[in-house]
């Protein structure tokens, strides 16, 4: 079946489609039908459908005869540690540990907080989860203890499974002592915490709150899978950057089940048994999606690592985990290959390993700017899909699907809608706009099984977040355009669209232009005040290892690259370089509060940048050219 083909059985009857996806997940009552619309625009899949997630991600596979298969590699070059966990062993573990949660009072609809580092123990806790039916929400960890309580307090979990530490290079990440200082500060006080201790670090733990991991799992019966609605949360996971109260993201059971096992053939064209590697973490959304839920469901085995792409040891990581575990399909955000590139910029290093198991490579999580996709493309030999999506969606909105047919790639575009998106480009009254013009990235209601359908505790939130702006629509926040042939560009979020004397202006563009220079290894544009224009477009730029070039002669190269490509309109006269820009640890870069700096503006630093010191160098690389505390 051709791509075209697929998307218009999909247009012509999404309820059969949807439905017929639905047969490939285990139910213990089927639904009665696909959509359950009667309280739009609070859309529901599969509602009145019995099912169990760990059931599906687990259980049914051993049943099948398969338990001796990989389930989990984990590989944790920052411990030294290496270990691979069967599906009949994780069924046994996560029973047991559900058993245990259980004795201690946790049931159905309870929420249970999850702050781990990338330790299987992490899956563990979700999927223990998942057999009782009680809702998990995992924070990132490492996160702040007032970003933590904020959470415990909207989520207000029966219990807490943490970790004593997690491990960064060089360095160990107190989690015990943030997760004591977020009760502290919380109203909510959760019924018991359950802590992994970790060799690394052994955490002190409070009499009568405290459990140990290992110690309360002695002696318990281990818990059989609780059937749930279709409806019924599966998880909460708020949404990265964050700042007051969160926008707490839930995902139902059925929809997600069906549409992850979906995209698994389709999109990222593997077969059970596969070794699939989503090299993100467990506490954004691609590692609920594709770590934990989807490659389990598809009877996959799926990698958890506790690394970096360059600095563990070095920018051969990846490669060496792709030869080791014959890894066929490789999930990660365009970052983690500018820092490859950056450090080994001619790719020397993938010559030491064989990674002929390789078939994909999927990015996601911000642009991909081209030439970190052609870099990629020259050095693997493999497609390289860009592909979009959102934490709220919980899959790809677009991609080329590789299972169904292996689109042309034109690079800066995430190639087409997937069934379940009826995507519009929209101007700011809400009426499409012509091929090619830069409008609101708006989709169609009903969204697909598996996005969300409102946010925690938040109707009314939800409602105003997305989809009052254009109604009958879920607004992304993206700003982008298609092309004749339908193939989607995000350029920005919406208020990444700069305008510069009237003219609306899409810093992604510019960015594609910096990127492309060869001594650049990433980049960053954001918009500063400007009293003449009202804005203008200024770079920040990130050298390649090893190029020794005058700063001055590299930002008026890139100056004049912009003025070739874009024109003159682009105003692009301001350009700095920079040592390094600031992220959250997901990997996206910090424009919004970027730009606070340079316009002067008071700002909170995120709760999900990885290094606050970074704030200070773009402070002082922009009052270097007059901007930042003038």
């Amino acid at each position: 079946m051709s791509y075209k083909a697929l998307y218009k059985s999909w247009q012509d009857n999404p309820a059969a489609f949807w439905m017929g996806a639905a047969q490939a997940i285990d139910w213990v009552k089927p639904p009665s039908k696909a959509l359950f619309d009667d309280k739009a625009p609070f859309y529901e899949w599969y509602a009145d459908g019995q099912l169990n997630g760990c059931w599906n991600a687990v259980d049914r596979h051993v049943q099948a005869g398969r338990g001796d298969q990989a389930a989990i590699i984990y590989d944790s070059p920052v411990t030294q540690t290496k270990q691979q966990i069967t599906y009949a062993e994780l069924q046994t573990r996560v029973a047991s540990l559900a058993g245990a949660l259980r004795a201690k009072g946790v049931e159905k609809g309870d929420r249970v907080l999850i702050y781990m580092p990338m330790v299987p123990e992490a899956v563990e806790a979700m999927l223990a989860c998942a057999r009782l039916g009680a809702i998990h929400s995992v924070v990132f960890g490492g996160f702040a203890a007032n970003e933590l309580a904020v959470r415990v307090d909207d989520a207000q979990p029966k219990c807490i499974i943490a970790a004593s530490c997690g491990i960064e290079p060089g360095r160990i990440v107190h989690y015990k002592p943030l997760l004591d200082g977020a009760l502290d500060i919380a109203s909510h006080q959760p019924d018991f915490c359950v802590i992994f201790q970790r060799d690394q670090e052994v955490a002190k733990l409070e009499p009568g709150r405290d459990v140990d991991w290992h110690a309360f799992q002695y002696g318990v019966d281990p818990a059989e899978c609780v059937p749930v609605a279709g409806n019924h949360p599966a998880y909460i996971l708020y949404t990265s950057g964050t700042t007051g109260q969160p926008k707490g993201v839930v995902r139902h059971t059925a929809g997600h089940l069906v549409s992850l096992h979906w995209t698994m053939k389709n999109i990222y064209n593997v077969q059970p048994g596969g070794v699939y590697w989503a090299a993100s973490d467990v506490g954004w959304v691609v590692g609920h999606s594709y770590i934990c839920y989807a490659p389990l469901v598809h009877g996959n085995t799926t990698v958890i690592y506790e690394g970096k792409p360059v600095g563990t040891p070095d920018a051969g990581a990846f490669w060496r985990m792709i030869e080791e575990y014959k890894i066929k399909c490789l999930f990660t955000a365009p970052t983690a290959f500018r820092a490859i590139k950056r450090e080994d910029p001619e790719g020397k290093l993938m010559g030491d390993y064989d990674l002929s198991s390789l078939q994909s490579l999927f990015l996601a999580g911000e642009r991909a700017d081209p030439d970190t996709i052609e870099w990629a493309q020259r050095h693997l030999g493999v497609p390289v899909i860009d592909h979009w999506w959102q934490t709220e969606t919980g899959f790809a909105i677009a991609a080329s699907p590789l299972g169904v047919e292996a689109l042309p790639v034109k690079i800066g575009s995430p190639s087409v809608p997937m069934p379940g998106y009826d995507v519009q480009i929209l101007d700011e009254g809400g009426h499409p706009v012509a091929p090619g013009e830069l409008g609101a990235i708006a989709i169609k209601l009903p969204l697909p099984p598996g996005t969300l359908p409102t946010l925690w505790n938040a109707a009314e939130r939800y409602q105003k977040s997305y989809l009052d702006q254009f109604p009958g629509y879920y607004a992304t926040g993206d700003a982008g355009m298609k092309d004749e042939d339908g193939y989607l560009y995000i350029m920005a979020r919406t208020d990444d669209v700069i305008n510069v004397a009237g003219h609306r202006l899409s810093t992604g563009a510019m960015e594609e232009v910096l990127a492309a220079h060869p001594n650049v290894a990433e980049c960053a544009v954001i918009g500063v005040k400007d009293d003449l224009k009202g804005q203008l477009p200024l770079g920040f730029l990130c050298m390649n290892a090893g190029a020794n070039r005058d700063e001055a002669e590299v930002t008026g190269e890139v100056i004049k690259l912009v003025r070739d490509k874009i024109g003159p309109v682009a105003a692009f006269k301001l350009a700095v370089v920079v040592d390094r820009l600031p992220k959250t640890r997901s990997g996206k870069i910090l424009r919004g509060t970027m730009a606070k700096i340079a316009d002067g503006e008071d700002y909170k630093t995120p709760a999900t940048i990885d290094d606050p010191v970074i704030l200070d160098e773009i402070t002082s690389a922009l009052q270097r050219v007059g901007y930042g505390g003038r």
